[in-house]
């Protein structure tokens, strides 16, 4: 079929314009972007520079959440049993067995093999798998309670990250870059700080689903170059002239237009892309940094996951301070065929494997925010999808722990939380919750909470009805906050 040509008004008085054909149109219409585009930009506060206002004043600005990929083990870590080992090797029987964990009445007690000990003035447990984590015990909020919907990675990756167990939603980090809008107009407002590593779920963990998509995620390698396409192809003067020709373009098809506020938006965004080439470089390259803070982290380590992670902590810390309101760090997979932390087997090997790739960088993260001052206007997140079994199938060398979502700990830092504080219990095998049960919708509400931000009326409508991150669920927990 030949492409059609028709006639169109073209808005100024008088004017007809004939024999264009739909390419030509397009291309007359804002260098292609068409209607369909303009329709979607029309939706977006971004680009009209409108940041918005919090619903009360935000505690916090920012948040880092490092993703503990695969389900650290809650009795191996900060949720001490010591009727673990008094019963190791016993079965656990019927009233143990849940259909939300991997359990049968058969399997027995696997007692922890690290030891726990009350850490700084504030007594709080954590376990020998986190030396330095356990030098910041004073600054850290460890939830013990938290629950889950079902067992299997890719479900409680995207209920983590979006609240739904079957994603085709918004992540967190877009819905907190759409809430409170962009600090700094040359970075975006959600990066994810990936480690060669795609978690079950995949990218829809990191998408923005139906919001704009200036709240998607930019995903930034640990190795290599960060980000593709970041360096310009030309020389800086040609690509000017690309830019100018744009937005000549734009600016003419602006004057025909009864709004021109959305064909502004995207002049300026290409201004912004053409800025990000500059800013992220100088922002991700650590380079520069102090020997000291390269050390702290671990960045230099003579393990390569744990180079890499250091490095990502380091670029997070740098991201914050520039002003991107969320950012993701990743774990980084020795085994390509499982989630990093998901040992079924060799869990006091690879477990510990895991703590010496990550363990330092957390904890310097979090020193390093403080003593810059940015703690205290910075959430800083630490969890994974969920917890592992206290029981396994049998006692034997190598042996595991299973999935668990019953009950798991997580940890916040930072941003008004408590410090030094343990909020919630489990059993005493550390089989269910027993205390203060939560789930991620209301981690999801109260993170909302300190940035400022009504997780009722962060909203988004979408398909005939209003969303949110939390949906119908969801609640500030209180008694965790200053």
């Amino acid at each position: 079929m030949k492409n059609p040509t028709f006639s169109y008004t073209c808005g100024c008085p008088g004017r007809i314009v004939t024999d264009v054909s739909r390419r030509g149109f397009l291309k007359r219409s804002s260098a292609a972007f068409g209607w369909l585009a303009l329709s979607g930009l029309l939706r977006d506060r971004a680009y009209a520079g409108v940041l918005p206002q919090p619903h009360h004043p935000p505690r916090a600005k920012n948040v880092i959440f490092c993703f503990m990929d695969g389900g650290p083990s809650h009795v191996d870590t900060f949720d001490p049993k010591p009727m673990l080992l008094q019963h190791q090797g016993k079965q656990i029987g019927a009233g143990a067995v849940s259909n939300r964990a991997q359990s049968g009445a058969e399997r027995v007690w696997l007692g922890s093999p690290w030891n726990f000990e009350r850490r700084g003035q504030s007594g709080l447990w954590v376990s020998d798998l986190f030396p330095h984590i356990a030098q910041i015990a004073d600054k850290i909020c460890v939830v013990r309670s938290m629950v889950g919907e079902l067992p299997l990675h890719g479900q409680q990756n995207l209920l983590l990250h979006t609240g739904r167990i079957l994603g085709q939603a918004p992540s967190m980090g877009s819905w907190v870059s759409y809430g409170l809008g962009s600090v700094n107009q040359n970075l975006p407002g959600y990066v994810v700080l990936n480690n060669d590593w795609v978690p079950n779920g995949g990218l829809e963990n990191f998408s923005c689903s139906f919001l704009p998509a200036s709240h998607q995620a930019t995903m930034m390698r640990a190795k290599g170059d960060p980000v593709d396409n970041i360096a310009p192809a030309n020389h800086a003067a040609l690509q000017r002239r690309k830019l100018a020709l744009l937005a000549s373009q734009d600016q003419e098809f602006a004057r025909q237009a009864s709004d021109n506020s959305a064909i502004e938006g995207a002049i300026a965004n290409y201004e912004t892309a053409f800025r990000m080439q500059t800013a992220i470089p100088e922002v991700v390259d650590i380079s520069n940094e102090p020997q000291h803070i390269l050390d702290l982290y671990g960045v230099g380590s003579s393990d390569k996951h744990q180079h890499f992670y250091a490095t990502q902590a380091v670029r997070a810390r740098r991201l914050v301070e520039a002003g991107v309101r969320f950012v993701e760090i990743t774990c980084p997979s020795f085994d390509d065929n499982n989630s990093p932390w998901d040992q079924h087997n060799e869990i006091k090997k690879l477990h510990e494997k895991n703590a010496r790739i990550t363990d330092r960088s957390v904890a310097a993260l979090i020193i390093d925010l403080e003593r810059r001052g940015l703690l205290d206007e910075t959430i800083v997140m630490w969890a994974g999808e969920m917890g592992r079994t206290p029981h396994t199938p049998e006692i034997k060398d190598g042996c595991g722990r299973d999935h668990h979502v019953n009950g798991y700990s997580i940890f916040l830092a930072g941003g008004g939380f408590r410090r030094g504080f343990a909020y919630g219990r489990t059993d005493e095998f550390g089989n269910s919750v027993v205390e203060n049960q939560l789930d991620i919708h209301d981690i999801h509400a109260t993170i909302l909470h300190q940035l400022g931000i009504d997780h009722e009326r962060l909203t988004f409508r979408h398909g005939g009805r209003d969303h949110s991150l939390t949906d119908v669920h969801g609640r500030v927990i209180e008694d965790m906050l200053i």
